[in-house]
């Protein structure tokens, strides 16, 4: 059977929707509220045709730069022939969720906003950079009793 290039081509497994969540979604995925520069994740419900991005958007992260009432404009990076290009798509909503990749560094930015805080009001300098992970602190074992010498057996052939 020849290879076949449709628009939804080799998107079984990409498209397929989890263990027990066949059937249209909820109410609740069109009462999500968007804004612009919101950071998305753009993840195809195949219960929903209107409004589908093509397959190579699925899994991306995008921008929102435009709202309208079914749907989001997304700008997503694409690589073409060895550049990066902004692309601009509209997506409708059920294809579009939150994404959580600002969540660390947004939590990152207010922990060091507290840790300022305290250190102004402490008279204190805190360095607030990420550090790699530092080497484990040496330490003294303690000897409580003397080392025991184990010596191994003799191989002893029983034939």
């Amino acid at each position: 059977m020849p290879h076949s290039f449709g628009y939804r081509a080799q998107t079984r497994t990409l498209f397929k929707k989890d263990y027990k969540t066949k059937g249209h979604c909820n109410t609740t995925t069109y009462l999500r509220t968007f804004k612009r520069g919101d950071y998305v994740d753009i993840k195809v419900d195949s219960s929903v045709h209107k409004g589908m991005p093509f397959k190579y958007y699925h899994g991306r992260t995008g921008v929102i730069f435009n709202v309208t009432k079914r749907a989001v404009g997304v700008e997503v990076k694409k690589e073409v022939n060895g550049r990066v290009i902004n692309k601009r798509i509209h997506v409708s909503l059920p294809h579009v969720k939150a994404s959580k990749c600002r969540d660390e560094l947004i939590q990152r930015k207010k922990d060091n906003a507290a840790a300022k805080a305290a250190a102004k009001a402490g008279g204190e300098k805190v360095s607030l950079k990420r550090l790699p992970r530092q080497p484990k602190v040496g330490y003294f074992l303690a000897r409580d009793q003397e080392p025991e010498t184990i010596q191994p057996t003799p191989y002893v052939d029983l034939v």
